[in-house]
């Protein structure tokens, strides 16, 4: 916001996690909003995840490339309608080897091949659970993307759910990877702030854009 006392600059949350502000700018964002009420429609179309307890996660979901169900990964949505997962777009693989660049430096990103996207949609009273992305083969960096409302990015280590962790706000365009010894770091969404999208974008909630390497 213009009218901030400090900018907001890249930043290391712990080894190997990196928050980038404003990574995606206006004209990108309104483009990969576009693409993912596309991805959103049916058939394997945006899901409510329900856990092996019984329970649903409170965050709707859509995935591409590889459908991730609790807890493994299929071809098909075998949680939802059993339709074909969607193709992993290919600009998506190079928005994550730019992020790896951006983020680390172009060594990174030779070698990353990435070939899953996670998209959640958070509404106002949407959470996220501490949890560890652990259902993949490769290790490669995580990269996340952040669309409309800001929220409250729980960042935690690799031991526990619970303390230490570092709570990050990020807002519509940030840009948050994770890889190295932060890899299989637990990590949650405690908070949506409402109402804190860019009022141009024209999303009412928040757009989360996840992307894995599978080593599959």
């Amino acid at each position: 916001m213009d009218s901030e006392l400090f900018t907001r600059e890249r930043s290391e949350i712990a080894p190997g996690a990196v928050h980038v502000p404003d990574w995606l700018d206006a004209r990108e964002q309104r483009e990969l909003l576009d693409d993912c009420r596309e991805w959103s429609r049916p058939p394997a179309g945006l899901r409510t995840v329900r856990t092996p307890g019984g329970g649903t996660m409170t965050a709707r979901q859509v995935c591409l490339g590889w459908h991730w169900y609790p807890y493994g990964y299929a071809r098909t949505v075998v949680d939802g309608d059993g339709a074909p997962v969607k193709p992993f777009p290919r600009r998506l693989g190079e928005l994550g080897r730019r992020a790896l660049t951006d983020a680390f430096g172009a060594h990174a990103a030779r070698d990353a091949a990435y070939d899953i996207a996670l998209v959640n949609f958070y509404d106002a009273d949407a959470r996220m659970g501490m949890h560890r992305d652990s259902d993949e083969k490769s290790q490669a960096p995580v990269v996340s993307l952040s669309l409309g409302d800001s929220c409250v990015f729980r960042f935690g280590n690799t031991a526990t759910r619970t303390r230490p962790y570092t709570d990050v706000e990020l807002r519509s365009g940030d840009l948050f990877v994770f890889g190295g010894p932060s890899r299989l770091a637990y990590h949650g969404v405690p908070r949506v702030h409402a109402g804190t999208g860019p009022p141009e974008l024209g999303l009412s909630g928040r757009l989360n854009i996840t992307l894995r390497v599978s080593g599959l």
